[in-house]
């Protein structure tokens, strides 16, 4: 597996919250104050919450806590958790009256693996920000990537496994580091060797769907994570550093961002060290395939 994580920038801390037998869970990270955030959304049936907060013209400049979340749009429900918890905690937007905690989320659905019923609650993103620590996160079967699997071009009897990965990569005096819960339509493969990691049993997700129709399965897969940095960016590179994660995704998930799929990809700078930007941009893409290849290489027991 590749080394490193998201906690590896400093002043962020990640928690997961872990339902193992409904095959669900949540991710929160928590970023430190002054973080610029951005977005990028590619995939054509997304589930998310916030997200235009994050596109260079709006007045906010960065979210508290970037959260995945399992349970298809129910597992929305878990910001709200991450809002209490930030309440809690005195963080948030000034408003003058209140202090309102920007949390930017995206889910992914996993409701066909373990039990329908189960999915992240508010009380389950209140966990994860609880749980967080500047430890690494658990990888493979947790936190959003708990019922995350790939190769469903067939239908879900010859899917493979899917889960949640981290990586970090230095560049100079800078990490990019990168997170994603990985429950792809596609396959996953290395992005160096071109072996296949993860995904359909018995054939290819893209041979199987030139050859024929797919089975619907829309809304039902998706790609989601986050690549972060300490580098100063503006909210404008963050955004481009998002579209650099996607840019992961594609390396290793083949195919990327059908129209089956809600590939979302957020990003920040936390601003403590200075980088060269293409540097930034070539580590996120770099990292976000790591992260990607060792959600399907972790722990799955």
């Amino acid at each position: 597996m590749y080394s490193g994580c998201i906690t590896d920038i400093g002043g962020v801390t990640a928690g997961h919250d872990t339902d193992a037998a409904g095959r669900t869970g949540c991710t929160a990270v928590l970023l430190p104050e002054g973080s610029v955030c951005g977005v990028d959304v590619r995939g054509s049936a997304p589930g998310t919450r916030e997200t235009d907060l994050l596109r260079p013209t709006a007045t906010v400049q960065g979210a508290n806590t970037l959260m995945l979340c399992g349970g298809s749009a129910f597992g929305l429900a878990a910001a709200d958790g991450a809002v209490r918890w930030l309440e809690e905690q005195g963080a948030g937007f000034d408003t003058g009256y209140a202090k309102v905690p920007i949390v930017c989320a995206a889910v992914l659905y996993d409701l066909g693996v373990g039990s329908p019923a189960a999915r992240p609650t508010a009380d389950n993103g209140y966990a994860a920000c609880k749980n967080a620590t500047d430890e690494p996160l658990a990888q493979g079967n947790f936190g959003a990537g708990t019922g995350a699997t790939t190769g469903k071009a067939a239908g879900m009897q010859t899917a493979g496994q899917g889960g949640f990965g981290a990586a970090s990569i230095q560049i100079g005096d800078a990490t990019v580091a990168a997170c994603f819960a990985v429950n792809a339509l596609g396959d996953v493969f290395s992005h160096t060797t071109g072996e296949k990691r993860a995904g359909m049993r018995g054939a290819n997700t893209a041979d199987v769907m030139m050859q024929a129709a797919a089975q619907d399965m829309s809304g039902k897969n998706t790609v989601i994570g986050i690549v972060g940095t300490d580098a100063s960016l503006t909210k404008e590179q963050t955004c481009k550093l998002a579209q650099a994660g996607q840019d992961g995704i594609a390396m290793c998930v083949r195919p990327a961002h059908t129209m089956f799929d809600g590939d979302t990809v957020f990003s920040f700078g936390t601003g403590e060290k200075q980088a060269d930007f293409n540097a930034v941009l070539a580590a996120g893409a770099l990292a976000a395939a790591r992260a990607i290849e060792n959600a399907v290489s972790g722990d799955h027991s």
